[in-house]
């Protein structure tokens, strides 16, 4: 780790929310790769193991869930008992599904919407005081939060209301010295696509539709992601309040 180029982020600390898998867990190697500290989140006791032998003596793996007050508040303690202050905070746990608008039940709408939008505003709350001046907050987006996408009515809104909350915490943070911003994955390559329980036909099915609908005619990998997070979380000195379109000009063009 003695090359320069090995610890761009040595000493710098931070927080990802569902960090055990897809555009998460590649952002925590590439904060890992470039000297981070780094305390992650997951829910499903496997995928944490995995991440615990995967990682590292300088990655924090702990179980958390984003849609529980008491989770939270217990992972704000932990963060402070961790790190103490931090430098960046990824907000990216999240849940999807595809169903069409007229069969959406009421225990959807609430898995969603507790998980990506009030999970992401109690975290985002409780994490506020352990961020650095100089700090910033990413929350991970959906081109969906902007595009008809059907079959995606809670997601899409349930990802633009966080839209709405960056652009409200930016203003409020800049007293405190700390930036928050979003990114705005389009069709990235993951296990599932970024679709909770798809299963393999769906995911092939959802991929040839990325690849069909994105201009540039492919899906983004999670490291193009992560890059996106790090550009935002570190090197975007003079930015706050935006959304950072990773997309292959889908929402854009």
């Amino acid at each position: 780790m003695g090359t320069s180029n090995a610890g761009r982020y040595a000493g710098k600390k931070a927080v990802v929310t569902g960090g055990t898998a897809g555009i998460g867990l590649a952002t925590v190697k590439m904060l890992l790769a470039e000297g981070a500290e780094v305390l992650l989140t997951g829910r499903g006791e496997k995928a944490l193991e995995a991440a615990r032998k995967e990682l590292g003596p300088r990655a924090h793996v702990v179980r958390s869930d984003s849609t529980d007050l008491r989770d939270i508040d217990a992972l704000a303690t932990t963060v402070q008992q961790k790190l103490g202050a931090v430098d960046l905070v990824v907000i990216n746990a999240g849940y999807s599904k595809l169903t069409p608008f007229e069969q959406v039940t009421e225990s959807e709408f609430d898995e969603t919407y507790n998980l990506n939008t009030k999970g992401a505003f109690f975290t985002a709350q409780r994490l506020t005081p352990h961020v650095r001046s100089g700090g910033a907050f990413v929350f991970i987006t959906s081109v969906a939060d902007e595009l008809g996408v059907p079959g995606m009515s809670t997601y899409s809104g349930s990802k633009a209301a966080i839209r709405s909350l960056v652009r409200v915490l930016g203003t409020e943070l800049i007293p405190k010295g700390i930036r928050v911003n979003a990114l705005s994955p389009g069709f990235t390559r993951t296990p599932t696509l970024g679709v909770t329980g798809a299963t393999p036909e769906e995911v092939a099915a959802f991929e040839k539709e990325g690849e069909e609908h994105t201009p540039m005619k492919r899906i983004g990998s999670t490291d193009e992601v992560a890059r996106g997070v790090l550009f935002l979380g570190f090197e975007a000195t003079f930015t706050t309040g935006a959304e950072l379109p990773v997309d292959g000009g889908l929402s854009q063009l």
